[in-house]
């Protein structure tokens, strides 16, 4: 229960310590319309992203423990003295409809200021800069993967084709709110031109 309690401040801290978030009750408007279930419309822009480095937990098996990992995560880093300089996010790398279930791949991590060595489980890497297509969603983390067609028929309306993969980024700890369409997901895909 002490770890627990130890790991909660730094979830909250992550996820307001964004480079982008406003004070308490400063009106934060989104550059694009938020996109909400049941996801008839999504949305999108795209934008280009700076390298920025992390901290992970490579993860295997089913993408709906992806996010539960999260305080397992918080609470390595925070043995470890990292400190995160953003929101968590995920990574996910395979086709659920493509790769079977115990296969897919993915990572729970956190920005921080600069790579440094961590012990494992923890790793580190970096983001590279890239041009990415992005939805910002509102409503239940576990709901943010129905947006995706709409996200991917964006890309191929923009004559792109994906190049890495889907990143979502959890803008708001769910501790923080009390009702679930108070939470905010950023989901960005990496692009480049089509072959």
């Amino acid at each position: 229960m002490r770890g627990l309690l130890l790991v909660c401040p730094l979830l909250v801290l992550a996820c307001q310590s964004s480079k982008n978030s406003l004070p308490p009750g400063a009106l934060n408007l989104p550059d694009v319309p938020l996109s909400s279930a049941p996801f008839d419309v999504v949305h999108c822009a795209f934008k280009e992203t700076l390298d920025q480095p992390y901290v992970f937990l490579e993860l295997r098996g089913s993408y709906t423990a992806t996010g539960r990992n999260l305080p397992e995560l918080a609470k390595r880093m925070t043995e470890q003295g990292v400190t995160p300089s953003g929101p968590p996010f995920a990574l996910f790398y395979d086709d659920p409809a493509d790769v079977p279930i115990e296969n897919l791949r993915s990572r729970i991590g956190f920005p921080v200021e600069s790579v440094g060595s961590v012990r494992a489980p923890l790793q580190a890497d970096v983001l590279r800069s890239s041009t990415v297509a992005y939805a910002l969603v509102n409503g239940p983390y576990p709901e943010v993967p129905r947006c995706y067609p709409g996200l991917l028929a964006y890309v191929k309306k923009m004559h792109w084709a994906l190049a890495g993969p889907i990143r979502e980024i959890y803008h708001v700890a769910p501790s923080q709110v009390s009702d679930w369409s108070a939470l905010r997901c950023e989901v960005q895909a990496p692009v480049s031109m089509a072959p």
